[in-house]
């Protein structure tokens, strides 16, 4: 009988990297604590963090289960990441791809992932955040828990990082299409004398990380102008701000609570456009979706609108194989959408510069 002479497909695992949420409400309070019981989010002494976070967790269960009511009593984040998962498998038929997803703060968790992925037995690993924008708090964690993971069930296999995609083309391109027709939607259902500003937003970070060296709020203010600039909209009035604040200390500014009361004195309508989030969860779907365009309301805001984010779309999905295609075709180990380093010299958490890598040229 002839042989096959087909070329076998490289078996390719990629992990899906994302905050995770309760899947029932019952799990709101360990999804809590799971948060908070992170070093990356609460940066206090080891001995102090188990209890510190029971006492957030515990405070924060009555308005977090309120909001989960609104949205049926769990997130849909998993669910809407699966989909992405499904989308971006399909769109990598060179390989014997199979992606999987690994949750921070709830289930699927990385170490379930991780045997997954074992079992899988892969060529390659590919690990692909769902945050555009690189964090200690979001992709390191998840980097970090990842890393352990597979250390515990022993998997081996070369492995690809991807930290960020901030300002890659694909990714500008398919958030700014969004954009622009809900802008044209928007300013079609506004008096024409109304202006209207596109306002990024995009959750906070208490500032003292920011001033340690996390790049993340570097990265969201390239991303916003990335994406400013691709709408070519002629004179648009755009601006940046903050969501979600959790904790008493001061949070990176201005907080969307501000620049709803700025366009409310400015006399402008707003299209709120989530920067940092490529899923729908509470954050859109209830602090966005309801609560400001209730504040948005009550200050007399002249007109609200809000952007969809990238969910399955399948421009974001395409952006997301070309990434990973280009990750795939550099050396293993930790990189960026263009390969190296894109952060500025102050930013030290960023992890290539605590790698060594040099600063960029154009940084």
């Amino acid at each position: 009988m002839p042989r096959d002479e087909t070329p076998k497909k490289p078996r390719l695992a990629i992990v899906l990297f994302n905050l995770g949420g309760p899947d029932r409400p019952e799990a709101i309070k360990p999804f809590l604590v799971n948060l908070f019981t992170d070093p990356a989010i609460l940066r206090v002494p080891f001995f102090v963090r188990p209890l510190l976070a029971r006492i957030i967790a515990q405070a924060r269960v009555k308005p977090a289960t309120e909001n989960y009511n609104i949205l049926g009593g769990k997130s849909p984040l998993l669910e809407l990441t699966q989909q992405q998962a499904d989308g971006l498998q399909a769109e990598l038929p060179e390989y014997e791809t199979r992606c999987f997803i690994a949750m921070r703060y709830w289930h699927p968790f990385s170490e379930q992932t991780a045997r997954e992925v074992r079992d899988f037995a892969p060529d390659e690993v590919l690990l692909m955040p769902l945050y555009p924008q690189y964090s200690t708090t979001t992709t390191g964690s998840s980097l970090t828990a990842w890393r352990e993971a597979a250390a515990k069930v022993g998997l081996v296999a070369p492995v690809h990082s991807l930290c960020c995609y901030h300002s890659d083309p694909g990714f500008i391109a398919a958030t700014a299409d969004l954009v622009r027709t809900s802008y044209h939607q928007a300013r079609a259902e506004l008096d024409p004398a109304i202006p209207l500003r596109v306002l990024f937003s995009a959750h906070g970070l208490p500032e003292v990380i920011v001033k340690k060296g996390d790049p993340y709020q570097n990265q969201i203010e390239k991303t916003s102008a990335a994406v400013a600039r691709a709408l070519a909209i002629p004179d648009l009035d755009w601006s940046i701000c903050y969501q979600s604040r959790a904790t008493p200390q001061k949070w990176i500014s201005p907080s969307a609570e501000e620049a709803i009361e700025l366009a409310a004195h400015d006399k402008v309508a707003i299209l709120i456009v989530p920067i940092a989030f490529v899923s729908d969860h509470s954050e859109t779907l209830v602090e966005l979706d309801v609560e400001y365009k209730e504040l948005a309301h009550k200050e007399g805001v002249p007109g609200y609108f809000r952007a969809p984010v990238q969910n399955s779309d399948p421009g974001f999905i395409q952006a997301l194989a070309a990434l990973a295609r280009i990750t795939l075709g550099r050396n293993t180990g930790l990189c960026s959408f263009v390969g190296g380093r894109t952060c500025p010299a102050p930013f030290g958490d960023c992890p290539h510069a605590r790698a060594g890598k040099p600063v960029p040229a154009e940084a």
